[in-house]
């Protein structure tokens, strides 16, 4: 039990965020509405898979220079947890694009380019699969998870930000700045 406190933590933590985002008063906007309570969540998720991927990363760089199975394993796991939140980023940004956009997808370039960031990241979990011997999996696998790495910036950083989007606070769109999100 002493070492399980961060695990108890977390999840104490994860469990307050889902009542608190569903629960809590949020601020009546125009459009909005309680569509504003996905961003408590929809946001949250693709931070926390860019994070994740970002460790998955770190860990297949620690892999190339140690040669330790256990820094690929890393890898995979944080990677396939990624994954996991992006594919619900996904989905939540759908429900929440349905109800402000009229559509469940645009064609948007933050939206283009995270389908195909997913996508990406579901080859390497494939490219693993598809590889038996364990050190040549672990090898091929940091160095195409480096190159994902690298469009992942592409897809979700760089392109949204040169092109218009409706995403809020890209393209010229104005974002939340001129709301009050405070509650009061």
């Amino acid at each position: 039990m002493k070492g399980m406190w961060w695990k108890i933590l977390g999840v104490f933590l994860v469990l307050y965020a889902i009542v608190g985002g569903l629960l809590i008063e949020v601020p009546r906007l125009p459009i909005l509405n309680e569509t504003i309570r996905n961003l408590y969540f929809h946001v949250t998720m693709w931070f926390s898979m860019i994070i994740l991927l970002t460790a998955s990363l770190v860990h297949s760089i620690q892999y190339l220079s140690s040669g330790s199975l256990e820094r690929d394993t890393r890898a995979t796991e944080t990677a396939s947890v990624g994954i996991l939140l992006g594919l619900l980023g996904v989905i939540t940004g759908s429900l929440w694009a349905k109800f402000t956009w009229g559509a469940y997808w645009v064609n948007d370039p933050k939206l283009n380019g995270a389908a195909i960031t997913i996508l990406i990241y579901l080859a390497y979990n494939i490219l693993r699969g598809s590889l038996e011997d364990p050190k040549k999996r672990a090898r091929i696998s940091a160095v195409y998870n480096i190159f994902a790495y690298v469009l992942l910036i592409v897809f979700l950083i760089i392109l949204p930000r040169v092109t218009d989007s409706l995403h809020p606070g890209n393209g010229g769109n104005p974002a939340f700045s001129t709301y009050d999100l405070d509650n009061n």
